[in-house]
């Protein structure tokens, strides 16, 4: 029988997806610079032609000669010179209906400019297909006593961006190498402080270790407020009875039991129930008590049994009523915490969770939920961990989970397990 292979550790996830993301952030970033890179080199080039065209239509040596029949000997050395010293791939000097006077290839003086010819004598940068292929072209006016005489058109080909794109790849290339290399190398150093916390674990078993410590400690915390509610009215009752006070002593006694068996009682109602579950609400319920919070569950009779692991669920529960607690205990009065679990359509467990505080933030619905964000001052137990927690096992149940307003609940949806 083929053996399955290891799952992979969470520091080797955490080093691929530092790696893949350090990779996708660099190549972003080379788009970007190219994509900069060329709109810079197409901005340049449009300012470069305009200032080149009008410069040149506003020298008086060629107001003065284009319109005469030879001016094509006079202008085209002038043309030739400015394309050498300017890196420009085309001067055109023309006539005001078109005719060229002077081109980078002398088989095409005498004939039309390709491109656009201003109604009014006007600057125009465009960019158009001309002789020369794909250009980013200006014309300017040629002005004698403010009457049109002619025409200049400087352009730079797209081939000659290009160019000067693809002489900036090596600095941008080398940016992005270096980027690469210092992300790999905190993806290296994240993977080793990772190992050592954690070992070769898997993140499930991780996940799992951190909710077996936080449903020992719910657990831990239900139990002890429950032992020390028990403990204080087991001592009043032993005073009043040597005393001589039995009828008040006897009063007490049966109010505690009352109290805990009326949520036994609903517990012990369930068709489908978790033990572990009811034991942890007994227990929160003294916690509650013992912060002069107001406790209310309310257990449906056919409320089904979630898909979660006992201690899944315990975490769950617990983690979202230590919240209302700390959030009703620091509210204003009355100080209640309700719980309710119910069935939902499809054979669902439905878990609500609301308190009498004064609420949360809307910009903080989402947050609550990120590992390490917390409203409340950091205690030795260490703070922002609980809703992770919350979420990431309940979204690993195929659940949801949602908070209202008025007042404020969390709500969880959990798959029913099939008896």
């Amino acid at each position: 029988m083929a053996r399955r292979p290891a799952p992979a550790s969470a520091a080797s996830r955490m080093f691929a997806a530092v790696a893949a993301s350090v990779v996708a952030i660099v190549l972003i970033l080379v788009g970007v610079l190219v994509v900069d890179a060329q709109g810079s080199e197409r901005s340049e080039a449009e300012q470069v032609t305009r200032s080149v065209a009008a410069a040149l239509a506003a020298l008086p040596e060629v107001e003065s000669v284009v319109g005469e029949p030879d001016a094509s000997a006079t202008l085209q050395p002038v043309a030739e010179r400015i394309m050498r010293e300017s890196d420009l791939d085309f001067v055109v000097i023309m006539t005001p209906q078109g005719t060229r006077v002077t081109h980078p290839d002398p088989t095409e003086i005498g004939r039309t400019y390709l491109g656009t010819i201003p109604a009014e004598p006007s600057t125009l940068t465009e960019e158009f297909v001309g002789t020369l292929g794909p250009s980013v072209r200006s014309i300017a006016p040629i002005l004698s006593d403010g009457r049109l005489v002619g025409w200049v058109a400087v352009g730079v080909t797209l081939g000659s961006i290009s160019a000067e794109i693809l002489s900036r790849l090596p600095f941008v290339l080398g940016i992005a190498l270096l980027l690469l290399a210092a992300g790999l190398v905190g993806a290296v150093i994240a993977r080793r402080q990772l190992r050592r916390m954690a070992g070769d674990l898997p993140p499930g078993t991780i996940r799992d270790a951190v909710a077996s410590y936080e449903s020992v400690r719910t657990l831990g915390e239900a139990l002890r407020a429950q032992t020390h509610e028990h403990g204080n009215r087991m001592h009043t009752a032993v005073s009043l009875l040597e005393l001589g006070r039995t009828d008040e002593a006897v009063e007490i006694l049966t109010e505690t039991s009352r109290q805990s068996q009326s949520l036994v009682d609903q517990v012990a109602a369930r068709r489908d129930g978790d033990p572990t579950v009811g034991a942890l609400l007994l227990g929160k319920a003294a916690q509650a008590r013992e912060r002069n919070v107001a406790w209310d569950a309310r257990i449906a009779p056919d409320a089904p049994r979630s898909t979660l692991a006992p201690i899944d669920a315990v975490s769950v529960v617990g983690n979202l009523i230590d919240n209302a607690v700390d959030a009703a205990a620091t509210g204003p009065a009355p100080r209640w915490v309700r719980v309710e679990f119910d069935p939902v359509a499809g054979g669902a467990l439905r878990i609500r969770v609301s308190d009498s505080g004064t609420g949360i933030d809307p910009a903080d619905r989402e947050r609550v939920f990120t590992h390490g964000f917390s409203t409340k001052p950091a205690g030795a137990e260490g703070r922002g961990v609980g809703l992770a927690l919350v979420r990431a096992i309940v979204d690993g149940a195929g659940g949801s989970i949602r908070i209202t307003d008025s007042p404020t609940m969390f709500e969880i949806v959990l798959p029913g397990r099939r008896r």
